[in-house]
Parts: C-alpha cells; structure tokens; sequence
C-alpha cells in the first residue's frame, strides 16, 4: 500500500456487538491474504462458558505473533496483547437503529437455522429474547457505553502508534473495503 493508505498488516475491528465486525474482519483478511483472527472463538468454551482470562490472552498472544493479521472483537481483558502490535485499528460506529436491526436479524437467522458458532454453541430465540444473557438486551446496554469508551481510547498516549479508521455508515465501511480489495488485487 502507498503512504495514502493506512497500514493495515495488523488491524482490530471495533464496534457494538451486530455492528458487522467479524464480517468486516474476513473479508479484509481475505482481501489482503492476512490470517483472520476471531475473538470470539478464541474466547468461548462449549456451552458459552468462557476461557479463563490467561487461557484467553494466551490464544490472543499467539495469534497475534503473525505479521499479519485481522482481528475483531472488544474484549478489554486483551486489548493491550493486540492494541500494542495493533498497526491499525478501524471502529464500525454505526447508529443504534442500524446495529439494532443487524443483530436481530443476524439472531434470527442464527437461531433458525441452527447455526453452529464457536466450539459447537448455537444461539436460541428463548436466549435471545427471555434471557439474561440475551444478545439483544447485551448491545442495549453496551451500545452507549462503547460509544464513550472509544474515543477515549483513541486519544491514549498508549496507542498513539495506531491509526484509527472510523466507519459511521455500511456504506463507508463498503467502499473502503472495495478500494481495499482493487488495491491488494493491484499488487499482486
């Protein structure tokens, strides 16, 4: 890529949960042939239990040792193991309505169809609307706090060394990943 592009040999997708991170994440892997590293599996056990914190960072650390690399996910516990080789960081800051309507769309889908996630869990319309750990009522309550959360972040001296690409519509997450993917075809 040339000095107008950013760096992206390391990247992390941020957004609220349904904002389209992982969906993100592997098409731009795929697009600059990078290994795609999803927080989420790396994270969740059979039956949604959890990874203990240092199983967890330890999978990140090894994952993130590559040169190149996507990955998507929030997770605070690992944000200093993949922020500090982090070379770009690209946050998907969509509205409510539109992350709102993607993950009751993408649970939906989820649950009637069965689809298999990370180590064998499926999501259930009894989970997603009569539950504690309702993926819907998640980014009601996480949505605003991850809006104030992010800048903040983007500011840390921690983290001068990243450049930060924020997406405020699909649209412009689309065309960014379109001249992404001509570049890359470009070059090779």
């Amino acid at each position: 890529m040339n000095r107008m592009t950013p760096n992206l040999d390391r990247v992390v997708v941020i957004g609220s949960s349904g904002a389209g991170k992982s969906t993100l994440a592997a098409s731009l892997a795929g697009a600059l042939g990078s290994h795609h590293m999803e927080l989420d599996a790396l994270h969740w056990k059979p039956n949604w239990v959890p990874s203990p914190i240092e199983e967890f960072r330890e999978r990140v650390g090894l994952a993130a040792a590559g040169d190149r690399w996507v990955a998507d996910g929030n997770y605070g516990g690992v944000r200093d193991v993949l922020w500090a080789r982090a070379t770009a960081i690209i946050w998907l800051n969509y509205s409510f309505p539109v992350t709102f309507s993607r993950v009751v769309r993408r649970t939906f889908h989820r649950a009637i169809t069965r689809q298999e996630l990370y180590s064998g869990n499926r999501e259930s319309l009894l989970t997603a609307f009569f539950s504690r750990e309702s993926i819907l009522l998640w980014v009601i309550t996480t949505f605003r706090r991850r809006r104030r959360e992010f800048p903040l972040l983007m500011r840390d001296e921690r983290y001068r060394h990243i450049e930060f690409i924020v997406f405020d519509s699909p649209r412009a997450t689309a065309r960014f990943l379109d001249d992404v993917t001509h570049r890359a075809a470009a070059l090779s």
